[in-house]
């Protein structure tokens, strides 16, 4: 019996590491204007994609472990439409303190472009994001 329910959890874990989305991991924003740039954690949040902030760093690469958003939710509700592409989520922008309406594409195991609109989708600002894990 305990060969039975080791083998039925090991399978259950597998399967839940199978499931995973693609664009789940850790991801490095494009610097600012200032140099600095984030750390992203993209993960399932219920049937959605969230991103939270995992760390900051300055203009020089160091971390800073002070800043005030660590830990904070980045992007949330995005919903992924198949072939790489997430629609219909929100982006909080730290640098002007504004939320926007949201889609992201995943251009290749290591490069996420990130986007954010106003005005129905007729102005968007975006980034390029590369993976660190």
């Amino acid at each position: 019996m305990k060969k039975l329910t080791l083998v039925a959890a090991f399978a259950a874990m597998a399967a839940g590491t199978a499931a995973a989305d693609p664009v789940d991991g850790l991801w490095k924003t494009q610097p600012g204007d200032t140099g600095g740039y984030l750390h992203v954690s993209i993960a399932e949040c219920g049937s959605a994609i969230c991103g939270t902030i995992d760390s900051a760093f300055d203009g020089q690469g160091n971390q800073q472990l002070s800043y005030e958003n660590l830990g904070k939710q980045i992007i949330w509700d995005m919903v992924p439409d198949g072939g790489g592409s997430y629609s219909g989520g929100k982006i909080w922008a730290p640098d002007r303190d504004k939320t926007y309406s949201s889609k992201m594409t995943l251009d290749s195991q290591n490069k996420l472009t990130v986007k954010g609109c106003v005005a129905g989708g007729l102005v968007c600002r975006g980034q390029d994001w590369t993976r660190v894990q």
